[in-house]
């Protein structure tokens, strides 16, 4: 089963999009988990969304901690595949996934043990959204090694060249989700109508048929990571080599998730509609930030086979035509959220007048800003693919953090609820005017350097 690509080779454009297609269409799918869990539950209840929105900032924050190992571990393997170096790469994947699996289980017994009070942070008024958010907190937490193992496995496919099976390992797992998501919410047959725990279990069931199939291959083919030995003797220095690249990520996109749970908490002060107006918003959103972030783990793993066989130029022009795309994509769904806003929202909570007016706010405000996002969101998986993490990661933390102050300034104001919404939307212009500019002469410098 040998799909790879040969990245440090042949028309890049042609190359970008053949790798980067499947890995976007893979977030795709990992956004339709989301989405159908929402389009289910918006019929059950605003109430039933709002609780699993709650609980879903525990499982973001988890999606950070991942990132650890996945861009730690995915640019050394890109780099040192681009050299040639298949020795190192398979011992860098046997360490890379010790490493995750022990963060995955620590994260897991913290969720569990500590589900009441995570939940009670945000303190919410509505004792039933109360409820029932821990309920789904609880089955999550119980399943979630999975959910941190099979980014993983994308992540080495990805690196070496072959997005195509990590693409369809993942369809399997979302078809396994669209069949049980609506058996277990509402019951059928036997099967006893579970609401939002059903959703819950879904979610983890569908996890564990992805993990199944991404080990069937392993077994089966000879896979780059076939050789996998977790109970042999972790290696210190690597371990720290990927530490070391993950941890800036991580800190970005783990206070993001912290930021978003504080926004959360203001939002509580409007009610449950507000929390499900966000809730559902950020996933349609999720139609442009993960469609980006596909495309930018195309551009990382290009821009670091290519560093590590030392072909700049082939780097610089990789990533002038990814952005150009990048900025396509941000245009076109600035265009969708804007002018198809009521549509588009209307198809999760159909019933609820209010939650639509204030979801249609949502999508044109947020939609102001998907362009700077996309650009933001390449240009730091061109960063990640030459190893220089921190710069988006200091990019990232100092504008998502001043969100809140903006969040509580602006909504006591007459924009009131909009005024949120406002907040992450120029926040997010921001960070992609800003990141371009910081890459773009960092690249600058860095091959007036080579020429001297």
């Amino acid at each position: 089963m040998n799909n790879n690509l040969i990245l440090t080779e042949g028309k890049i454009r042609k190359t970008l999009v053949k790798l980067a297609l499947p890995i976007m269409a893979t977030q795709f799918i990992q956004m339709a988990y989301n989405l159908t869990d929402i389009v289910w539950l918006g019929r059950l209840s605003t109430e039933a969304v709002a609780a699993s929105g709650t609980a879903g900032f525990f499982m973001w924050f988890g999606s950070a901690l991942i990132m650890i190992t996945q861009i730690g571990l995915g640019v050394n393997i890109a780099q040192l595949y681009g050299k040639g170096d298949l020795e190192n790469t398979k011992k860098y994947i046997n360490n890379g996934f010790q490493l995750n699996l022990s963060i995955a289980i620590i994260y897991s017994l913290f969720l569990f043990l500590f589900r009441n009070q995570l939940i009670g942070f945000f303190n919410l008024e509505d004792i039933e959204v109360v409820k029932m958010a821990i309920e789904y907190l609880t089955i999550i937490s119980i399943g979630y090694t999975f959910h941190f193992l099979n980014p993983i496995f994308s992540t080495i496919l990805n690196n070496s060249g072959n997005s195509v099976t990590p693409f369809k390992t993942n369809t399997i797992g979302l078809i396994a989700n669209i069949i049980i998501d609506p058996i277990l919410i509402f019951g059928m047959g036997p099967v006893p109508p579970l609401g939002v725990k059903g959703a819950a279990l879904a979610t983890i069931m569908s996890q564990f048929f992805v993990t199944c199939v991404f080990l069937f291959i392993g077994f089966k083919y000879d896979t780059i990571y076939s050789h996998i030995k977790l109970l042999n003797k972790p290696n210190i220095k690597i371990i720290k080599n990927i530490v070391k690249i993950g941890v800036p990520p991580f800190t970005q996109v783990g206070i993001h998730a912290i930021m978003g749970m504080l926004i959360n908490k203001i939002l509580a002060s409007f009610g449950p509609i507000a929390i499900a107006v966000q809730s559902i918003g950020s996933q349609i959103e999720s139609i442009s930030w993960m469609t980006a972030d596909g495309f930018a783990s195309a551009i990382s793993a290009f821009v670091g086979q290519n560093y590590g066989a030392k072909k700049l130029k082939r780097i610089r022009d990789g990533y002038i035509q990814g952005i150009q795309i990048l900025g396509g994509i941000g245009i076109f769904t600035t265009l969708l959220l804007i002018f198809a806003s009521e549509e588009l929202f209307s198809i999760f909570i159909p019933k609820d007048p209010i939650a639509i007016k204030e979801g249609i706010s949502y999508l044109r405000i947020i939609g102001i800003s998907q362009f700077f996002m996309t650009i933001e969101i390449g240009t730091t998986g061109a960063y990640n693919g030459l190893g220089k993490t921190l710069p988006p990661t200091i990019n990232g933390i100092v504008f998502n953090a001043l969100r809140i102050p903006a969040a509580l300034i602006l909504s006591s104001t007459i924009l009131g609820l909009s005024g949120v919404w406002w907040s992450i939307s120029l926040s997010s212009v921001f960070k992609g005017i800003i990141i371009f500019a910081l890459f773009t002469k960092y690249w600058q410098h860095y091959e007036q350097l080579l020429e001297k």
